[in-house]
């Protein structure tokens, strides 16, 4: 079997940021779905399930409610490896159009009070595994970084000829 698309993007290279991961055509519509990249894959610890899972209720309810979001929104969900999320959107916007949207949500997460919405044994199928503090602490931390973020590289995928990070870099450098 082929490869699935998101399993050729060189992982070793990758930053965070938001990258268009793939288009799907529906008929005369077009789906994309993005790549919301957390944390450097291999290099960092995943994020916490707890967390993500907080984020991941967090986020959508967010987006779901948002008046200019809310009818093109399709699916808000964590990555398996738990470096990020992926969001699919009706159309094709650009990573750069997602870039507000997303940074006003994750600072949503971040400045959150309050029960998280969903979080009850007849809303959730594991209502016990959220962690608001450390959801708002992954936030917060994404947040401060797509603000900094060189806007040259968070949006489009490295490819093997780019180094973006070298093996002494990490996340946490200022």
């Amino acid at each position: 079997m082929d490869l699935i698309p998101s399993f050729t993007v060189d992982h070793t290279k990758i930053v965070p940021g938001i990258y268009e991961s793939r288009v799907d055509t529906l008929g005369e519509e077009l789906a994309t779905t993005f790549d919301v990249r957390m944390r450097f894959p291999n290099k960092e610890p995943a994020i916490d399930p707890a967390a993500m899972h907080t984020i991941e209720h967090l986020v959508a309810t967010y987006l779901r409610n948002h008046e200019d979001w809310k009818d093109q929104l399709i699916y808000w969900g964590p990555m398996g490896c738990m470096t990020g999320c992926y969001i699919i959107v009706k159309g094709r916007p650009a990573p750069s159009d997602m870039y507000p949207i997303l940074l006003e949500a994750f600072r949503y997460v971040r400045d959150y009070e309050g029960d998280v919405p969903g979080a009850t044994p007849k809303n959730c199928g594991n209502y016990m595994m959220h962690d608001l503090p450390m959801a708002k602490w992954e936030a917060a931390r994404y947040v401060d970084y797509l603000e900094k973020a060189d806007k040259d590289v968070i949006f489009t995928y490295p490819t093997t000829e780019r180094l973006v990070l070298d093996d002494e870099q990490t996340f946490y450098d200022s």
